[in-house]
């Protein structure tokens, strides 16, 4: 059968561990991005096959298993991290609940547009506010200032797709990632606009990418500490616990780094305050009463 672009493929010469999706066709090579892991890679046509809708299914409850895992770990901090609000903002527990919760607000900048829905449905099935925006990973540096200045976030994730060519150059070389490059440069934007790490949280990355670079740009945290693909939806459990814990509070770097789902091989960071605030007094709104 004939592949074509949209078509779910895996690659025969890596045993068929990653499910793609073919985004383009050049003569007799396919571009190939993960379906759920922010990888970009090139393949001959030849050496891919077409995945079944019964290897999709199957495949699919495998990710979801372990998506569903994250979600529920994540679910028992955010429970404890409220309990605590809940403590300091209602005298002990001598009252009734009187506050209200300023969480910390997310620009999510994806070069996916599939990745970028996963996301924001996740933001919200979290409570996390966010603006999200598709933009090609190359784009992104262009378009990045005016939309700080647009949403005024407190929380900025720059991410897409990434990969390591050994063809272009050693590991230590920049040059040798397909857009390390471009999200280290949206990281020293940001950090002009906000040269504070605390004031403006950032994560950057994708599968892959050069932890070192992004890090030293100026990025809280970042992929990919062991050059290892990251799941699609890892940056949301990252930047969530970040909008869920107090200012007055250090984010837990194990803490937060144990609820994603590819973990510290792909994923790391910097000692980081939380940005949500808590307000007094909850004024009872109808759907309340």
């Amino acid at each position: 059968m004939k592949i074509k672009v949209g078509d779910i493929v895996a690659r025969h010469s890596y045993k068929c561990d990653v499910f793609f999706r073919v985004i383009k066709i050049v003569d007799s090579q396919a571009e190939l991005a993960g379906e759920d892991m922010r990888l970009l890679a090139d393949a001959p046509l030849g050496d891919l096959k077409l995945v079944s809708a019964e290897e999709r299914i199957k495949k699919r409850e495998q990710v979801k298993e372990v998506e569903e895992k994250s979600y529920r770990l994540f679910r028992q901090d955010a429970k404890l991290m409220k309990q605590r609000s809940e403590y300091e903002g209602t005298d002990h527990y001598t009252t009734e609940p009187s506050y209200f919760e300023l969480r910390g607000r997310v620009l999510h900048i994806d070069g996916d547009s599939f990745y970028l829905r996963k996301c924001t449905e996740l933001y919200q099935k979290l409570g996390i506010p966010v603006y999200g925006v598709h933009i090609q990973e190359k784009e992104m540096p262009e378009q990045l200032e005016s939309l700080l200045e647009m949403v005024q976030p407190d929380i900025l994730v720059i991410t897409g797709h990434d990969a390591y060519v050994k063809s272009k150059g050693e590991e230590e070389e920049v040059r040798a990632y397909r857009h390390t490059k471009y999200f280290a440069e949206c990281v020293r934007i940001a950090r002009r606009f906000c040269p504070h790490r605390d004031q403006l949280v950032i994560f950057a990355g994708a599968c892959q990418s050069h932890f070192e670079t992004l890090i030293k740009a100026g990025a809280n945290f970042a992929s990919s500490p062991e050059r290892i693909n990251i799941h699609a939806l890892d940056p949301v459990y990252i930047v969530a616990k970040v909008s869920l814990t107090s200012f007055m509070e250090h984010v837990g770097l194990w803490d937060v780094i144990r609820n994603t789902i590819t973990g510290d091989k792909g994923l790391g960071g910097i000692e980081t305050r939380g940005v949500m605030r808590i307000g007094l007094p909850y004024i009872k709104s109808e759907k309340d009463k």
